[in-house]
Protein backbone atom coordinates (compact mmCIF):
# COMPACT_ATOMS: atom_id res chain seq x y z
CA UNK A 1 0.00 0.00 0.00
CA UNK A 2 1.18 3.71 -1.05
CA UNK A 3 0.50 6.66 0.29
CA UNK A 4 -1.70 7.43 -2.34
CA UNK A 5 -4.06 4.43 -1.31
CA UNK A 6 -4.40 6.03 1.50
CA UNK A 7 -5.73 9.28 0.50
CA UNK A 8 -7.89 7.50 -2.43
CA UNK A 9 -9.68 5.49 0.65
CA UNK A 10 -9.98 9.02 2.52
CA UNK A 11 -11.97 10.12 -0.20
CA UNK A 12 -14.44 6.95 0.02
CA UNK A 13 -14.62 6.92 3.25
CA UNK A 14 -15.27 11.36 3.35
CA UNK A 15 -18.16 10.19 0.73
CA UNK A 16 -19.71 7.26 3.03
CA UNK A 17 -20.04 10.03 6.30
CA UNK A 18 -21.20 12.84 4.05
CA UNK A 19 -23.93 10.01 1.99
CA UNK A 20 -25.36 9.50 5.45
CA UNK A 21 -25.53 13.10 6.30
CA UNK A 22 -27.35 13.70 3.20
CA UNK A 23 -29.35 11.13 3.50
CA UNK A 24 -27.87 7.97 1.55
CA UNK A 25 -26.32 4.76 2.93
CA UNK A 26 -22.94 4.94 5.25
CA UNK A 27 -21.19 3.88 1.51
CA UNK A 28 -18.55 5.86 -0.56
CA UNK A 29 -16.53 4.49 -3.18
CA UNK A 30 -14.00 5.94 -5.85
CA UNK A 31 -12.51 4.60 -9.23
CA UNK A 32 -9.22 5.44 -10.15
CA UNK A 33 -6.85 5.46 -13.39
CA UNK A 34 -3.43 6.15 -13.81
CA UNK A 35 -3.25 7.76 -10.45
CA UNK A 36 -6.42 10.04 -10.64
CA UNK A 37 -9.95 9.78 -9.36
CA UNK A 38 -12.09 9.25 -12.58
CA UNK A 39 -15.29 8.73 -10.76
CA UNK A 40 -16.89 9.11 -6.98
CA UNK A 41 -20.32 8.04 -5.60
CA UNK A 42 -22.06 7.42 -2.78
CA UNK A 43 -25.09 5.37 -1.73
CA UNK A 44 -28.33 6.82 -3.64
CA UNK A 45 -30.61 3.93 -3.37
CA UNK A 46 -33.09 5.29 -0.38
CA UNK A 47 -32.30 9.29 -2.30
CA UNK A 48 -33.06 7.81 -5.81
CA UNK A 49 -35.09 4.86 -5.31
CA UNK A 50 -33.33 2.56 -7.26
CA UNK A 51 -32.22 -0.62 -5.22
CA UNK A 52 -29.07 -1.19 -7.46
CA UNK A 53 -27.75 2.85 -6.74
CA UNK A 54 -24.67 0.98 -4.31
CA UNK A 55 -22.00 3.13 -4.17
CA UNK A 56 -19.80 1.27 -5.83
CA UNK A 57 -22.52 0.63 -9.22
CA UNK A 58 -23.05 4.52 -9.11
CA UNK A 59 -19.07 4.90 -9.71
CA UNK A 60 -18.60 2.01 -12.08
CA UNK A 61 -22.04 4.02 -13.76
CA UNK A 62 -19.67 7.23 -13.67
CA UNK A 63 -16.37 5.93 -14.71
CA UNK A 64 -17.49 4.04 -17.85
CA UNK A 65 -19.68 7.29 -18.71
CA UNK A 66 -16.34 9.29 -18.26
CA UNK A 67 -13.94 7.22 -20.20
CA UNK A 68 -16.59 6.01 -22.81
CA UNK A 69 -15.80 2.53 -22.47
CA UNK A 70 -17.52 -0.52 -20.10
CA UNK A 71 -14.18 -2.20 -20.00
CA UNK A 72 -12.51 -0.39 -16.64
CA UNK A 73 -9.38 -2.45 -17.19
CA UNK A 74 -6.90 -0.09 -15.50
CA UNK A 75 -8.94 0.97 -12.87
CA UNK A 76 -8.67 0.22 -9.13
CA UNK A 77 -12.08 0.76 -6.60
CA UNK A 78 -11.30 2.15 -3.29
CA UNK A 79 -14.56 1.09 -1.36
CA UNK A 80 -15.68 2.53 2.15
CA UNK A 81 -16.84 -1.59 3.04
CA UNK A 82 -16.32 -4.53 1.58
CA UNK A 83 -18.67 -4.72 -1.66
CA UNK A 84 -22.11 -6.76 -1.39
CA UNK A 85 -22.61 -9.89 -3.65
CA UNK A 86 -24.22 -7.73 -6.41
CA UNK A 87 -21.69 -4.77 -6.29
CA UNK A 88 -18.87 -7.20 -6.38
CA UNK A 89 -19.61 -8.73 -9.62
CA UNK A 90 -20.04 -5.54 -11.10
CA UNK A 91 -16.57 -4.90 -10.06
CA UNK A 92 -15.74 -8.57 -11.78
CA UNK A 93 -17.69 -7.23 -14.66
CA UNK A 94 -15.93 -3.99 -15.13
CA UNK A 95 -12.89 -5.68 -15.53
CA UNK A 96 -11.05 -3.84 -12.70
CA UNK A 97 -7.61 -4.37 -11.56
CA UNK A 98 -7.28 -3.85 -7.93
CA UNK A 99 -10.51 -3.49 -5.07
CA UNK A 100 -9.42 -1.84 -2.07
CA UNK A 101 -12.41 -1.54 0.84
CA UNK A 102 -12.21 -0.79 4.55
CA UNK A 103 -15.08 -1.73 6.50
CA UNK A 104 -15.73 -5.29 6.00
CA UNK A 105 -19.35 -7.19 5.50
CA UNK A 106 -19.32 -8.25 8.92
CA UNK A 107 -19.18 -4.75 10.21
CA UNK A 108 -21.97 -3.82 7.86
CA UNK A 109 -23.97 -6.73 9.21
CA UNK A 110 -23.75 -4.96 12.69
CA UNK A 111 -25.88 -2.16 11.76
CA UNK A 112 -28.63 -3.92 9.48
CA UNK A 113 -27.06 -4.10 5.81
CA UNK A 114 -26.66 -8.48 5.88
CA UNK A 115 -25.79 -9.44 2.07
CA UNK A 116 -24.84 -13.15 3.89
CA UNK A 117 -28.26 -14.75 3.00
CA UNK A 118 -27.40 -14.01 -0.76
CA UNK A 119 -24.30 -15.61 -0.51
CA UNK A 120 -26.56 -18.57 0.43
CA UNK A 121 -29.20 -18.35 -1.29
CA UNK A 122 -26.84 -18.87 -4.79
CA UNK A 123 -25.51 -21.87 -3.14
CA UNK A 124 -29.10 -23.65 -2.59
CA UNK A 125 -30.94 -25.27 -5.59
CA UNK A 126 -33.69 -23.41 -7.13
CA UNK A 127 -36.40 -25.15 -5.21
CA UNK A 128 -35.08 -24.36 -2.33
CA UNK A 129 -34.31 -20.57 -2.40
CA UNK A 130 -36.84 -18.06 -0.55
CA UNK A 131 -37.59 -16.53 -3.74
CA UNK A 132 -39.93 -18.74 -5.90
CA UNK A 133 -37.59 -19.22 -9.50
CA UNK A 134 -39.45 -20.78 -12.37
CA UNK A 135 -37.71 -21.50 -15.46
CA UNK A 136 -39.56 -21.39 -18.61
CA UNK A 137 -40.00 -20.65 -22.28
CA UNK A 138 -35.74 -21.56 -22.64
CA UNK A 139 -35.81 -22.47 -26.57
CA UNK A 140 -37.75 -19.56 -27.53
CA UNK A 141 -35.45 -17.07 -25.32
CA UNK A 142 -32.10 -19.42 -27.36
CA UNK A 143 -33.08 -17.76 -30.20
CA UNK A 144 -31.00 -14.25 -29.26
CA UNK A 145 -28.20 -16.32 -27.89
CA UNK A 146 -28.22 -18.28 -31.16
CA UNK A 147 -28.00 -14.70 -33.09
CA UNK A 148 -25.06 -12.94 -30.66
CA UNK A 149 -23.17 -16.27 -31.16
CA UNK A 150 -23.52 -16.01 -35.32
CA UNK A 151 -23.18 -12.08 -35.07
CA UNK A 152 -19.62 -11.00 -36.61
CA UNK A 153 -19.58 -7.24 -35.91
CA UNK A 154 -20.34 -8.43 -32.01
CA UNK A 155 -18.56 -6.31 -29.19
CA UNK A 156 -17.41 -9.35 -26.48
CA UNK A 157 -17.66 -7.92 -23.00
Amino acid sequence: MVKSDIFFMNEAIRLSIKSVKDGGGPFGAVIVKNGKIIAKASNSVTKDNDPTAHAEVNALRLAAKKIKNFDLNGCIVYSSCEPCPMCLAAIYWAKIDRLFFANTKTDAKKIGFDDFFIYDELELPYEKRKMKVTQMMRNKALEAFRNWDNKEDKIQY
